[in-house]
């Protein structure tokens, strides 16, 4: 049986051997392959990128071999690679995309196809309606035509990290960082951004310890490779005990970013975007538009009314923020799951130039990052936030699509809604608060966000939701 391949908000995700297998990942390719051609942009080249997945390398050699059968020039990445580091490479070879093979944050059973088209950064819904199309469309592809793609000229070795290197430095003032003397902690997650910070701040004053550097496509000790708290249980431990200034996470293709304070305590995702949006604004002088998944926090919106700046609220996923970011040539975009884009730089997430930026804010105001947090606070108000990822059964995903969607919902335990949305699932709106419930578009889970101004009221909220939606 042929599989149905189709793609969420940040490409084609599937369990390894059950439906990723390399003759589907060939199939991909020569769809890909096709549309480039419709599109009249085949000559140009295509980047072809892979992360520390079991078989990334192979099923990356798969689609490089496929892309070249069909006669595409394929720059084929010589190591694995984060998604943020090949994405730049499709500007600075002026090619027609980038293929990767990742899964970014998933389980350790899981892999990806993902596609940059030329502008570096997430294919857009009518870009993967039409890769679906042609994907549809095919059936098995010959091995031995695979193997002589492979073998043929036009696939050409591609070391990705120089280019990216040098568009960094232009991008923070890796000298004042340096300079600095902090102590940073860096977990790779045995992700493909392993050495990337280690590199880019050696020389100077700042010292960095890395976690986790090395590939392990098992990634032990974690769920998944995601930077969010309970996966990071070692390096929130190791911050204190080392007496380090910060620490930083990167997800298993670096587009994401957790950050923890000197304390060891995890700084909400919500938090933290909120940070380097109040530090492009207020310490750089920067203005433009701010671009958020419509989960992002309320402290955002006040900044738009405090600096005279739009906001907009987007459906969750770089498909849908990337493209607007681009449109309204915003200073920064970014959403819940810890991805963020800066103007300058390439309209896709970036978990390392992220943890730059904080780095770059700590050295201009001296300030740790707890202190950080306490001056955002001062700024727009105190707000608190948590997410719940839940399970559920296939048969109960309409029962409960239709308690979300019920008009007549008019409060969540305690808590009386004022108004709501649905941008993107169903957020309701309270006095001092939100909540939204949506479903995962790469995972099987029912994700409940609340943020409100007592990390007391979120868990109510949370708990609340939980019990109305019988999850």
């Amino acid at each position: 049986m042929v599989t149905n391949i189709r793609f969420g908000t940040d490409g084609w995700r599937a369990l390894i051997a059950e439906e990723f297998t390399f003759a589907n990942a060939a199939r991909c390719a020569q769809g890909l392959s096709r549309y480039l051609k419709e599109r009249g942009t085949a000559d140009l080249g295509l980047v072809v990128g892979y992360d520390t997945r079991f078989l990334s390398a192979e099923f990356a050699a798969t689609v490089a071999g496929v892309c070249a059968s069909e006669g595409i020039n394929v720059l084929l990445c010589t190591k694995p690679a984060p998604t943020p580091v090949v994405s730049y490479n499709v500007l600075h070879h002026n090619t027609a995309g980038a293929a990767i093979i990742t899964a970014s944050h998933n389980p350790a059973q899981w892999n990806g196809f993902k596609f940059k088209p030329e502008y570096a950064g997430s294919a857009t819904q009518d870009i993967t309606d039409r890769l679906e199309a042609a994907i549809g469309e095919l059936g098995p592809i010959d091995p031995a035509v695979i193997e002589r793609g492979r073998a043929s000229e036009l696939v050409s070795d591609l070391d990705p990290t120089p280019p990216y290197l040098a568009s960094i430095a232009n991008q923070v003032d890796l000298a004042a960082i340096r300079k600095a003397g902090f102590s940073v902690v860096v977990d790779a997650m045995f992700g493909a951004g392993a050495g990337y910070l280690p590199q880019l701040l050696s020389g100077g004053k700042t010292t960095v310890e890395e976690l986790h550097g090395y590939p392990n496509p098992a990634f032990p000790g974690m769920e998944q490779p995601e930077p969010i708290a309970h996966n990071l249980t070692e390096i929130m431990t190791r911050i204190p005990e080392a007496g380090a200034s910060v620490g930083i996470a990167l997800d298993g293709d670096a587009d994401r970013v957790g950050i923890i304070d000197e304390r060891g305590q995890f700084i909400t995702t919500l938090n933290v975007f909120s940070l380097l949006a109040l530090y492009q604004l207020e310490n750089k002088g920067q203005r433009g538009a701010l671009v958020k998944g419509v989960t992002s926090s309320k402290m955002l919106n006040k900044m738009g009314d405090m600096f005279g700046v739009d906001v907009h609220e987007m459906r969750v996923g770089f498909k849908n923020i990337g493209p607007k970011m681009t449109e309204v040539d915003a200073l920064i975009a970014g959403e819940e799951s810890g991805g963020f884009a800066f103007r300058g730089h390439i309209p896709e997430r970036d978990g390392i130039l992220s943890g730059l930026y904080i780095l770059e804010y700590m050295a201009v105001t001296g300030k740790t990052p707890s202190q950080l947090v306490e001056h955002l606070f001062d700024r727009v108000g105190a707000h608190y936030f948590h997410r719940r990822d839940v399970d559920f059964r296939a048969e109960d995903r309409d029962k409960i699509q239709e308690k979300v969607n019920n008009p007549a919902l008019d409060c969540i335990g305690e808590f009386v809604v004022v108004g709501s949305d649905n941008i993107d699932g169903r957020r309701l709106h309270f006095e001092d608060g939100w909540i939204a419930a949506r479903f995962s578009g790469t995972e099987p889970l029912l994700r409940i966000y609340a943020e409100a101004n007592s990390p007391e009221n979120v868990t109510k909220m949370l708990d609340a939701a939980s019990e109305y939606l019988g999850v």
